[in-house]
């Protein structure tokens, strides 16, 4: 199915926090890649540049995230007025969207900003370095709408300094690996949150890791090390998750 062949009009939205053009210019295209949606479907917003617009979600087919520099379990003391800004706007625009039961994909930074709309505690007990992961779906990830066409266990790319480490019970856990147990999971019936990255391919994880090399996510002398950690084993399963998405719920 190409993108003009999805039904209806309306757009997806895609929330972006990265500051780096590079990085970010790439995320969204590998947004735009695996997806199969066009620039004209597929909006994206740079809310670490400027404020969230205002959004009719009747009027949008669904809201992706992509990843973020942000850590929701940042002291406050330590939050730029840019981060405390985007949080503030995104807990806004979460709240409406768990209240209506809008379609929400969030990557990595979604489980960030649906576990605080939670009240899960976020830190830094699973956090991973930056690799490739062996992810098991649950039961209920294996009878899920969106994870079916996922095979029961895949590899994906992470990296992340903080993650949920108790999911709330109004939540369904879909994946898991042996570091993380909270690697993807439901609200209602149509809000879902990954800590690994749908939208990453070894040129963009490589990208990243250049662009935030001095962001504390592996020591300086450990370049390497990080760049050999994703290339152990190939990543394909992930992605398949985000054409799901538009397929299902483009309107």
């Amino acid at each position: 199915m190409t993108a003009t062949e999805l039904p209806g009009d309306r757009p997806f939205v895609l929330l972006a926090t990265r500051a780096e053009d590079l990085p970010a210019d790439e995320e969204y295209a590998l947004f735009l890649r695996y997806t199969g949606l066009s620039p004209e479907r597929l909006l994206r917003v740079r809310l670490e540049r400027d404020p969230m617009p205002p959004l009719d979600l009747d009027e949008v087919s669904g809201i992706l995230v992509g990843g973020s520099p942000f850590n929701a379990s940042d002291p406050l003391e330590k939050k730029s007025a840019v981060q405390r800004r985007v949080e503030a706007e995104m807990a806004e625009l979460v709240a409406e969207v768990v209240a209506r039961d809008t379609p929400f994909l969030g990557a990595c930074y979604g489980v960030g900003t649906l576990g605080t709309h939670l009240g899960a505690p976020i830190d830094a007990t699973f956090a991973e370095p930056i690799s490739v992961v062996d992810i098991s779906l649950t039961a209920a990830g294996r009878a899920d709408a969106l994870t079916t066409g996922l095979p029961e266990g895949f590899t994906a790319f992470v990296g992340h300094k903080e993650a949920i480490s108790a999911l709330p019970p109004q939540a369904e856990l879909l994946a898991s690996s042996p570091t993380c147990p909270v690697q993807m999971f439901r609200l209602g019936r149509n809000v879902y949150a990954t800590q690994f990255h749908p939208e990453l391919d070894l040129d963009g994880i490589v990208t990243r890791i250049h662009a935030y090399a001095s962001y504390g996510y592996f020591g300086p002398d450990e370049l390497d090390l990080t760049l050999a950690a994703v290339r152990r084993a190939p990543v394909t399963a992930p992605s398949r998750l985000l054409r799901t998405f538009v397929e299902r719920y483009a309107r």
